[in-house]
């Protein structure tokens, strides 16, 4: 066992609140647990050297720090600065049919209502989802009350000052027919350390739209979840915006716990110098009659490494399952690295099913021609790599927040050079 990790377990040791059950089980398990090397299949390609040389610490909730204004988007703000929850950054008035609470001032009624519901959807091989059921303080359970729709996203910010250790959760519940949009975002000023994770629990026929925007740069560590319980009839759209950093690791986990339920995934990811990210995606069809729509693309440059593991499992009451998924990637660089293995696992016979991966480099000629007629090299390479990703971003329900990230990821192309 690491160091880093023995330091994780005596922290969470000293938590006793109201999750001290949910922390004594995440603890029993970390203390079993080897640390990960490269024999370590989900950790196969991602080292953790960064984590256990970090000197991020916990520090107190620092003033200064606000989350990034998205043009032509009122949101719902809910803010964590360096872990802590910060009500006075956080939306006070609420719209009818949303309540917000954090565990610590539930009623004890209320907290053992939450404990029952709290980390059942992550999965427990997560190492770092068990690390922050550990050490996570301040949680926040969201809730939509049956059949509202609410017409304001909501965004979940976790902001960190530099050198921070910060453990954020949250648990959302979107009670029968219930709509809700929501944006997790997490911005670092530099050598942080994060692990930011999320439980949606969508009831039947309710609808979530859910975006993650992990722009992080630079010496951040960042390790976090976001992972989804669908029931009968209910939808939900992700979109995923993924930089790379020193070490950016992402799990993502869809179970389709009823029947006619209907997820669509799209991700994305742009890596320069030396960045590492990482997307780890499993989606459990457990019920009939379920859809499954998964395209992620990635665009790595210089000598960045990215990772994607896809994995759709078919259990065997499954039937009539309707899955895709879809794993295309761009080279820029011929030091840069790219390891894809999508998966599937079908135990039921009537399905209709299919997965796929490519790896290709960026057209030279293409470039060269372009450069000869006067097109400067980055506006050549931002012409020929854009349409590879603005499919999927002419695909995200809110165009508010597309027209924001599409400025900020043609600046990211114009940085990165084919070499």
């Amino acid at each position: 066992m690491s160091e880093w990790l023995e330091s994780a377990i005596a922290r969470g040791q000293e938590n006793q609140d109201w999750l001290a059950p949910k922390r004594a089980q995440a603890l029993d398990v970390l203390a079993n647990t080897q640390w990960p090397t490269r024999k370590t299949e989900a950790w196969r390609y991602t080292p953790l050297r960064a984590v256990e040389r970090s000197s991020a610490k916990a520090l107190d909730s620092v003033s200064g720090l606000t989350p990034v204004a998205i043009p032509n988007v009122s949101a719902i703000e809910l803010v964590f600065v360096n872990g802590q929850f910060d009500a006075l950054q956080s939306t006070k008035a609420l719209p009818m049919g949303l309540t917000v609470q954090l565990g610590q001032d539930l009623s004890a009624d209320q907290q053992a209502e939450a404990l029952r519901s709290f980390s059942n959807i992550k999965p427990e091989r997560h190492l770092f989802g068990l690390v922050n059921d550990a050490l996570a303080k301040d949680v926040l359970l969201v809730t939509v009350i049956e059949g509202i729709k609410i017409a304001e996203p909501l965004r979940i910010s976790s902001l960190l000052s530099a050198g921070a250790e910060s453990h954020t959760r949250v648990l959302v519940r979107l009670e029968k027919g219930a709509q809700l949009a929501v944006i997790e975002d997490v911005q670092s000023q530099g050598d942080s350390l994060s692990t930011a994770f999320v439980e949606y629990d969508v009831a039947a026929e309710a609808s979530l739209e859910h975006y993650r925007f992990a722009l992080q740069t630079g010496s951040n560590l960042t390790i976090g979840g976001s992972h989804f319980q669908l029931s009968d009839k209910s939808k939900m759209h992700s979109t995923i915006v993924g930089f790379g950093s020193e070490l950016s690791r992402l799990d993502t986990d869809i179970i389709h716990a009823g029947e006619f339920a209907d997820a669509k995934l799209n991700a994305m990811y742009l890596l320069d110098g030396n960045e590492l990210f990482d997307l780890h995606a499993t989606v459990e069809h457990a019920m009939p009659n379920g859809t499954t729509e998964e395209n992620v693309r990635g665009i790595v440059a210089d000598r960045a490494r990215a990772v994607f593991n896809g994995r759709i499992h078919i259990h065997r009451d499954a039937q009539k399952t309707l899955a895709e998924l879809n794993n295309r990637n761009l080279l820029m660089s011929n030091k840069a690295e790219i390891n894809t293995k999508p998966e599937l696992e079908i135990y039921a016979d009537d399905v209709r099913c299919a997965h796929g991966a490519t790896i290709a480099e960026i057209d030279k000629q293409a470039l060269y021609y372009l450069e000869t007629r006067g097109i400067s090299k980055s506006k050549a390479q931002v012409m020929l790599n854009f349409g590879f990703i603005n499919e999927l971003i002419d695909l995200m329900p809110n165009e508010a927040l597309a027209e924001w990230v599409r400025p900020i990821i043609r600046e990211r192309f114009a940085q990165m050079e084919v070499k």
